[in-house]
């Protein structure tokens, strides 16, 4: 289909069905470094050679003050996200009680990015506060075995599972141009639209040196938009972010991801790739309202 004319249907069914509400989340790199799984793609893996910083879980005063500076910058969501895929519990407690304050004091609606929990654990998130919990499936089942060899696809799919039967909403989305193919993207999708997420990030495969992708060729900018279009017209009410990605691959075109049905988007920088400036994500946030309300 010519690329216009989809951006077009995409379009006319963000609008049906989101109207003109734009997401803002920012998130925290709470606990960096050091992960014992193999995801190809990350830098905070052992197993890689990446630089990167490594550190314990930060203190619930450390995470409270990074909410409040997300606050401050325009985010309606703050995300806690951790290294790992399992977390000790103590260290989900501490989040337990920073996301506790967040509600309290900053106001923002709460998000972790923590890891295979069980489900005692997301229930006691829950209680503290937190409304929605981020646990990508990445890619499609088939895909999968060439990117983590870890741990299962299933578990990822139990988590989310888990999350949903506990209360929370659930974000979970995955990234392309990882090698797969058009059918992995679409099967991804579908997947998220049977698990019933409520919002689904696109992430944008950034090659980091000293990871196994290091040299895998980025995504062509126009592919990245008809993902977006195809993710739109299947998850149709759904929250659709782009992530990380979105600056160096689409750059100045960055606007079409929204004009294809994006209706979100992460500021402030990701876990261990920085984002566009404030200033360039206001005026990219100024264009899209003002587009949306023509």
């Amino acid at each position: 289909m010519p690329i216009q004319e989809l951006i077009d249907q995409a379009n006319a069914v963000r609008k049906a069905h989101i109207g003109s509400e734009l997401q803002l989340c920012s998130i925290l790199n709470a606990k960096s470094g050091l992960c014992s799984e193999d995801c190809k793609f990350c830098a905070q893996s052992a197993r890689h050679h990446a630089a990167v910083d490594v550190y314990d879980l930060k203190s619930a005063d450390d995470m409270v003050q990074a909410a409040q500076e997300a606050a401050d910058v325009g985010a309606s969501r703050f995300g806690i996200v951790t290294s790992g895929n399992r977390l000790t519990q103590v260290e989900v407690e501490t989040i337990a009680q920073a996301a506790q304050r967040i509600v309290s004091e900053v106001g923002l609606g709460v998000c972790g990015s923590l890891g295979a929990l069980d489900r005692d654990q997301l229930g006691l998130l829950k209680q503290a506060g937190m409304t929605r919990y981020h646990h990508n499936i990445e890619t499609s089942r088939r895909f999968y075995s060439q990117i983590v060899s870890t741990h299962p696809y299933d578990e990822r799919l139990n988590t989310v599972r888990s999350a949903k039967a506990v209360g929370l909403e659930v974000c979970s989305g995955g990234i392309i141009g990882l090698g797969e193919d058009w059918a992995d993207r679409m099967d991804m999708a579908y997947t998220l639209k049977e698990l019933d997420v409520d919002s689904v990030p696109i992430n944008i495969l950034t090659p980091i040196p000293g990871t196994p992708l290091e040299s895998v060729a980025r995504i062509a900018a126009q592919d990245v938009i008809r993902t977006v279009c195809m993710f739109r017209l299947i998850l149709r009410d759904k929250i659709i972010k782009l992530a990380a990605g979105r600056e160096s691959v689409l750059g100045a075109d960055q606007i079409k991801g929204f004009e294809a049905g994006a209706n979100g988007m992460i500021i402030g920088g990701y876990l261990t790739v920085k984002g566009d400036s404030l200033d360039r994500d206001q005026a990219l946030i100024q264009e899209i309202l003002e587009q949306w309300t023509d």
